[in-house]
């Protein structure tokens, strides 16, 4: 039976030069999820921003001065739905039928264990 007691994690053992690397890994992906977070919550506030000012130059500007100009979710997943049935039918119907059929191989120098490239070359 190993006891906890048993068990020694000498600190000694670590580099500063690990330390380092570890501490410098860890920020770097921790910085870049923070980033990523941001860019991906102010994404639809660019986007909106961007159809709101397309909806003022068309002369639209009631829609373009309205509380949201955001598109529901069971529209989206209408549309993405529709995308996927467009999109899977214009592939190829197969057969989905694999035959395999097993051929004996003949004699190849490829295999052959006399031309390896452990032996010496000939002069």
């Amino acid at each position: 039976m190993i006891h906890i007691a048993d068990i020694l994690f000498d600190l000694s053992a670590i580099d500063g030069f690990a330390l380092t690397i570890t501490i410098v890994g860890y920020s770097v992906v921790f910085l870049a999820l923070a980033f990523m977070y941001y860019v991906f919550t102010m994404l639809p506030k660019i986007i909106n921003l961007n159809i709101r000012q397309k909806l003022r130059r068309q002369g639209k500007h009631e829609e373009a001065a309205g509380e949201s100009i955001d598109v529901p979710g069971e529209v989206n997943a209408a549309i993405s739905m529709a995308l996927h049935l467009y999109f899977s039918e214009l592939h190829d119907e197969e057969s989905n039928v694999m035959t395999i059929k097993r051929v004996s191989k003949r004699y190849s120098p490829w295999s052959s264990k006399i031309y390896g490239l452990n032996t010496y070359t000939r002069r």
